[in-house]
């Protein structure tokens, strides 16, 4: 892994290098989208189908064969073996149990004058949820993206996840019996999220996306923003790890494995001022990666996205780590509580040595579903508010129309909006 130091003429620039991830195929993968976007628009059914074939590989495959039986799901739970049922469904209720507390309370107050003003909650009535497959399949995110919609209370949850030459996952399938899908569609890439945008004879239109997916499937869910809510467009997975020394220098090299195990694009950083501390795990990982069934994977990502980075003291590495603002943040120190409230942005933050992002990407309860590049800085975690609306509720009294009225066509008048003046003036009681 590379080394970086704070106090090198270079870091800035290497720091800024790390952070960038702006892809100059960008445009050449927005255009084919939006080609794919059209198609499915115009032709429905049919474009899906002529995607799938060709792109997964399922020649001759028909609309039919893409959707999964329920009936199959629920096999697919019952076959597993009893000890990954269990950890399916414990994983799931956790999820559920910290989803519940998320959720928004509807509320209604009375001001000085009889107004009743407030809001009430409902869920959205469809979601789509986009579950990668073929080789990159996980279950966990089939749980993390569906159980809160569940929770929610959301009527329909329609799922897509390709299946490469017909293949698909069974722990995915299991996954969707215990998080509750109603419909599991086998398509996946661009052209399911038109698909679920947009409707076509066979699915219907969603009211929101959620999920990961590849640069083409966060390009469609982007250019299908606005039509159909989104919950972020994911990148690749990052994990920052500030360490104070005090931890097993080999519990961080393993950490950093998890977060680059994901794909060659993955990020991984460690950040210390301790030199020693810097030094140790630097040996770890050369020990401990041909261990590694995706050795090859991890190198790729550590030696194009990973580094070591060393600092003058915490505070440093807070002030870099709010620059960056990770989508998982690691406090590999002993006091982990002290620099809470100097973190200002991070999707998710693991606290103390034996709290592992992995932890979180399965079971501790939190959403895995996190703000990617740089995006915590104004984002969030999934969880269950994602999938409800907030509408207000406003009853005027007389008392109450007689104070607003004046105010609404003070303000009507200065925006020169007069029909907008005399409906507010006409609701005060002139008898």
């Amino acid at each position: 892994m590379r080394r970086l130091d704070t106090t090198s003429a270079d870091f800035e620039a290497a720091f800024a290098a790390l952070t960038d991830r702006d892809s100059p195929a960008q445009t050449e993968i927005d255009a084919r989208v939006a080609e794919i976007i059209a198609d499915v628009r115009q032709r429905g059914d049919a474009a899906v189908i002529d995607y799938t074939r060709e792109l997964d590989r399922r020649p001759g495959v028909t609309f039919a064969e893409l959707e999964i039986a329920p009936e199959r799901m629920v096999a697919a739970r019952d076959g597993l073996a009893r000890a990954d049922r269990a950890a399916l469904e414990a994983a799931a209720e956790r999820i559920a149990d910290f989803a519940e507390a998320q959720k928004i309370a509807p509320h209604r107050y009375q001001d000085a004058d009889g107004n009743e003003l407030g809001q009430i909650v409902r869920p959205i009535e469809r979601a789509g949820i986009y579950a990668p497959g073929g080789k990159a399949a996980y279950p966990s995110s089939v749980l993390m993206n569906a159980v809160p919609a569940k929770v929610a209370g959301v009527a329909e949850i329609i799922m897509v996840s390709p299946a490469p030459e017909g293949v698909v996952n069974d722990w995915v399938l299991a996954a969707a019996a215990v998080a509750g899908v109603d419909r599991f569609l086998t398509i996946g890439g661009a052209q399911a999220v038109a698909a679920l945008a947009y409707g076509s004879q066979s699915i219907p239109e969603v009211d929101k996306i959620v999920g990961p997916g590849n640069a083409y499937v966060a390009s469609a869910k982007r250019q299908v923003f606005g039509r159909v809510g989104i919950e972020s467009v994911a990148g690749p997975s990052e994990v920052l790890i500030i360490a104070d020394g005090s931890g097993d220098p080999e519990w961080a090299a393993l950490d950093l494995f998890a977060q680059a195990e994901h794909d060659e694009m993955a990020r991984a950083l460690l950040v210390s001022p301790d030199a020693n501390h810097l030094n140790a795990v630097a040996a770890a990982v050369e020990r401990l990666i041909d261990q590694q069934p995706r050795a090859a994977i991890i190198r790729a990502a550590l030696d194009g996205q990973g580094a070591l980075i060393q600092c003058a003291d915490l505070d440093e590495a807070v002030a870099l780590s709010n620059r960056l603002a990770p989508e998982h943040l690691e406090l590999a120190v002993a006091a982990p509580e002290t620099l809470l409230d100097m973190i200002q942005h991070a999707g998710a933050i693991f606290m103390g040595h034996r709290t592992p992002e992995a932890f979180g990407d399965y079971c501790a309860g939190p959403n895995h579903v996190l703000p990617t590049g740089r995006t915590a800085r104004f984002s969030s975690a999934l969880g269950a508010y994602d999938f409800q609306k907030r509408i207000s509720l406003v009853q005027t009294s007389a008392a109450g129309a007689a104070r607003l009225a004046p105010i609404a066509v003070r303000l009507a008048e200065g925006e020169g909006l007069a029909a907008h003046a005399a409906s507010a003036a006409a609701r005060v009681d002139r008898s």
